[in-house]
């Protein structure tokens, strides 16, 4: 899962960013508001962490400016500004979270893992996939009654897939949802994960390719 960080305290952002990357998602770090609105209009996330003292364009202005131009991602608020005026605005700004500092990075992990499941239309922690499961809060997955190794690439693809299971997931997508900016959509390395996936699935044929159309995670086909 790809996430768009904006924090404009430099010593936070790259603690944040490691945590979170820790966690299995891919995040970009943007400091400034103007940047962060523009990075959300024109790129794919899965989730948004939001402060709202930016240079540039302040937080509340630029969450405004994304739902107007109808951006639907989930949107957390990380912020010092605890009045409840404070969070009212966040909310009918069109947040869809809204976290003070000081906080704990496992609770800010948690609440981001809950917004993207549901952001899915998932409301239980735990996704089953015939015999694969994922128990999101643990971000642990299970074929049958074993425990899945993945490697922290493989477990963003096979995640992404999961929270879409059923749904055909295109190439340039799934590589733009798993990999930060600097990802290269010629490059193969994607393919090589998606086999890599495959071999750890066997016996089980849970992940399929659509030619030309790109990969679905889905139980009870052939081949």
């Amino acid at each position: 899962m790809r996430l768009l960080l904006v924090e404009d305290d430099d010593a936070l952002a790259q603690q944040l960013s490691a945590a979170l990357v820790e966690a299995g998602f891919a995040v970009d770090v943007v400091a400034d508001g103007s940047d962060a609105e523009f990075r959300g209009q024109t790129e794919d996330f899965d989730a948004a962490v939001l402060d709202l003292g930016l240079p540039g364009m302040d937080g509340l202005s630029v969450l405004h400016r994304w739902r107007d131009a109808g951006r639907t991602m989930p949107v957390l608020i990380l912020t010092a500004r605890n009045r409840w005026f404070d969070k009212m605005s966040g909310f009918n700004a069109g947040a869809d979270d809204y976290l003070t500092k000081p906080f704990r990075t496992e609770e800010l992990v948690l609440r981001l893992r809950a917004l993207i499941r549901r952001s899915a239309g998932h409301a239980s922690p735990v996704l089953t996939c015939g015999p694969l499961s994922l128990d999101v809060n643990a971000a642990r997955f299970s074929l049958g009654e074993q425990t899945l190794s993945l490697t922290a690439q493989e477990f963003r693809i096979l995640s992404y897939l999961m929270h879409h299971a059923g749904k055909v997931v295109s190439r340039t997508g799934l590589g733009e949802h798993v990999y930060d900016v600097g990802y290269d959509p010629d490059s193969n390395v994607l393919d090589v994960m998606i086999g890599r996936i495959r071999r750890k699935l066997a016996p089980h044929q849970l992940l399929h390719t659509r030619r030309g159309q790109g990969f679905v995670l889905q139980a009870g086909e052939d081949g």
